[in-house]
């Protein structure tokens, strides 16, 4: 709901629409204003000479300005040092390509604002060092050039704009109407983004913050899993941690949180090697989520691409935010753990024209963002308003200085790339000759760590599924949607679900690239979790505010017979069983999993498949569902899983599968076996099967171990059936073996009474409905 004051600028607006000569076609343009504008009750600014600001000027009773001196161009950002003579202070430098001028903003703890001229341009890098300014100090920049957004031109002095390599930001964003370059409740909403609103938004902006550097990450500490051993573990930072009874109040949601014992140690009883965190970057809350008293609860809204997200810091916002995730990181990689970070590099939270001025568009529009061919249009390839323009060089620069900053001085493993087609994009087109992707396999410090691609954004040929190059893994959609429709009973045949379950080849076998490639996944955070999946099969998201319009409507769900919970004992034994068939299926599929936080005990978020704006017990987890056994068992197989699949280096190969013996003496490294105990033929692929038999011999796994020795294992049978009844499976007898011993069976709540039983090869098996059984060949 819009304040007493905003409704009276919808009366009267702020701002200038004239006509002059530089007006485009028809009449709703409002062309260049050039005219400083003082905000009320402030001091005036001093005169512009020669293009630049003469003198620093103190506002709203600031302390005596201090001396700029010329400083240094690189590295960019705010960096305390040691100057000129011994001095200590801080070198300020920002790339604003078009600017006329730019002053930096200095604030003392009342709010005071100090304005110092940058008068030193290099290679179109405004910079100054400022004696006595030290880490806690905050800051922010006025750029000043001409208003004419029908030429792309927006910038607006009246706007104090955050430094894109501030390392700490300190304050929310908030967004009332004064952060906009435009007026935002001009009464012609066609032409509103085209009227500058002269108002100081300073008051109302959240403030970068000097830091101090500490040395360079110490890599003897990483873990440096590689990536066949992968089991990575999508979490958010105040999700998990929030309602973690065995963690402090005062740490719960936090950085800190998420290093305390508690948290680690269900990480460690897992058996996960990485935490994959939604997005950490300091971001903002979309106006309109704020209008109707939500949030962006997920992250996906950078603001800051060096700056953790200051409200997951329990320490302080005035930089304390940086040493409590480090620490975090220290935490999980001394328990094992690598940290990898879902980054958004393809868009701002600035969004579309009719966005807030909030950094990157009042430092220069043009240079950061692309535009259409009207150029007061924003291309849009992420469905959220605007999109990087990263075949510019100082947008590559941008992020690639981020991405090593997170590695080498936060400690980061890795990244996963939110709508990573959006960055490989040249000028249209997705290109996997990009620069971006160039600078990517070129760069000493990021060909070495981990990098995931969301392989897709919303514009023309997004969807790459398979076409990211070598050093790139990808989530794997097709695996997740063969494997969700195998088990509700909805694939026509078995072909997809084969190379879903062997590591893709199809997709992944080329240039070098491995069965890692392939991050499989059953459910992410965006979308159903995995309860929901087998109790809905509709959306519910009418929590959200958007009538559940929102979030995708093909879900490949099933809820056994009910929509939503249910008192039946029946469909709710069906539902868990069929949690347990989606859990192992995917912890025994060759690739890397990717389980989501909460799976492994029963989540529910009560239906809602887009819970992006839930910040409250919707998305966080219940922990007191491990102590209810039928979900503390669910986490209990989880972990048994994936002990067995860190033991056997079977279910975790490092090359694809060939089909064939290794030695003449040997069985084919992978074989398939219809029910009744025959291999299976191509009519067989192109037939409906509910059932499916998967042999992985250990005698001959390409490769050697540390030592050069040949690896070898046990042997496997996998036997997956999705129908509702029982059916028997002829178990294949010599060579395959003569004896096999039952390892796991998805059918029984207790998995205790599954191990150790044997079978002679060549019997025929009752395998229960809807179930998975493993199978070790003892003999």
């Amino acid at each position: 709901m819009s304040s007493a004051a905003e409704q009276e600028t919808v009366q009267e607006p702020v701002g200038k629409a004239v006509q002059g000569d530089s007006g485009g076609p028809g009449t709703d343009r409002a062309p260049e204003v050039t005219d400083p504008v003082t905000a009320p009750g402030e001091a005036p600014v001093a005169p512009v000479a020669n293009g630049h600001r003469a003198g620093a000027v103190a506002v709203r009773g600031a302390s005596p300005t201090p001396p700029v001196w010329p400083g240094a161009p690189m590295p960019l950002g705010a960096r305390f040092r040691v100057g000129p003579d011994g001095v200590a202070g801080t070198n300020f430098a920002l790339w604003a390509g078009g600017a006329e001028s730019v002053d930096l903003c200095l604030f003392d703890e009342q709010d005071n604002e100090t304005r110092c001229p940058l008068t030193e341009l290099t290679h179109e890098i405004w910079h100054g060092f400022v004696p006595g300014v030290r880490p806690g100090t905050r800051y922010g920049y006025r750029v000043h050039g001409r208003w004419d957004p029908w030429t792309g031109a927006r910038w607006n002095a009246a706007k104090l704009l955050l430094d894109p390599y501030a390392r700490a930001v300190d304050g929310s964003f908030t967004l009332p109407s004064e952060v906009y370059g435009h007026v935002r409740d001009w009464p012609q909403q066609h032409v509103a983004d085209t009227v500058r609103d002269d108002r100081d938004s300073a008051p109302f902006v959240p403030k970068g913050v000097v830091v101090h550097d500490d040395d360079d990450w110490v890599e003897d500490r990483r873990p440096k899993t590689p990536w066949a051993d992968s089991v990575i573990y999508e979490l958010h930072v105040r999700g998990f941690t929030e309602l973690h009874p065995d963690i402090p109040p005062e740490l719960r949601g936090t950085y800190a949180g998420l290093a305390h014992p508690a948290a680690i140690g269900h990480l460690q009883r897992l058996g996960v090697t990485a935490v994959e965190l939604l997005p950490v970057h300091q971001f903002a809350h979309e106006d309109h989520l704020l209008r109707r008293g939500l949030h962006n609860y997920w992250g996906y809204n950078s603001i800051g691409y060096f700056a953790p997200h200051a409200d997951y810091s329990a320490s302080g916002t005035a930089g304390q935010q940086v040493g409590e995730f480090k620490r975090m990181v220290h935490a999980l990689h001394d328990a094992g753990i690598e940290v990898i970070l879902d980054v958004v590099y393809n868009h701002t939270a600035e969004a579309g024209e009719l966005g807030p001025m909030l950094s990157l568009r009042g430092i220069d529009n043009r240079g950061y963002y692309r535009l259409q061919a009207d150029a007061r249009r924003y291309a849009d390839y992420t469905g959220c308003g605007n999109t990087l323009h990263v075949v510019q060089p100082q947008v590559l620069r941008l992020i690639t200085d981020s991405l090593r900053y997170w590695v080498t001085e936060m400690g980061v493993d890795g990244f996963r790339f939110d709508l990573a087609a959006a960055l490989a994009r040249s000028m249209h087109d997705v290109d996997m000759l990009s620069p971006f992707l160039a600078v990517i396999a070129q760069d000493p410090v990021l060909r070495r760590v981990k990098l995931i691609a969301e392989p897709w954004d919303v514009g023309n040929g997004g969807y790459q599924v398979g076409a990211f190059p070598p050093l790139w893994t990808e989530w794997n959609d097709r695996y997740r949607d063969a494997v969700r429709d195998f088990w509700r009973g909805a694939l026509p045949d078995v072909r997809d679900l084969g190379y879903r379950l062997t590591g893709s080849s199809d997709l992944y076998a080329w240039g070098g690239r491995r069965p890692y490639a392939s991050v499989n996944f059953v459910t992410a955070h965006d979308g159903f979790t995995l309860r929901d999946l087998v109790s809905y099969e509709q959306k519910h998201n009418e929590e959200n505010g958007e009538g559940n319009r929102d979030g995708t409507h093909d879900n490949r769900a099933w809820n056994g017979g009910a929509e939503g919970e249910t008192d039946d004992p029946g469909i709710n034994a069906l539902r868990r069983r069929q949690l347990r068939n989606l859990l192992t299926t995917l912890l025994l599929s060759t690739g890397v999993p990717m389980l989501v936080a909460g799976d492994e005990m029963g989540r529910t978020q009560g239906g809602n498949n887009n819970a992006y704006c839930q910040d409250n017990e919707v998305s966080w987890l219940d922990w007191s569902l491990l102590d209810q056994p039928e979900w503390r068992g669910l986490t209990e197989l989880t972990a048994r899983v994936l002990a067995l699949r860190h033991t056997h280096p079977v279910l975790r190969r490092r090359a694809f599968f060939s089909g064939r013996a290794q030695a003449p003496d040997g069985l084919r490294d992978l074989a398939w076996f219809t029910r009744e105990g025959r291999e299976m033929t191509e009519q067989d692929w192109y037939a409906p099967a509910a059932t499916l038999g998967l042999y992985l011999s250990g005698r001959d796994i390409p490769g050697r171990d540390a030592r050069g020795e040949q690896v070898t294992d046990d042997s496997f049978l996998t036997i997956l059936h999705a129908g509702d009844g029982p059916t028997g499976f002829t178990l294949p007898g010599p060579p395959w073996a003569t004896t096999y011993e039952l390892v796991l069976d998805t059918s029984l709540e207790d998995q205790s009474a599954a191990p150790g039983t044997l079978h002679p090869g060549g019997t025929v098996l009752t395998v229960p409905g809807r179930a998975v059984l493993l199978l070790r060949v003892a003999a």
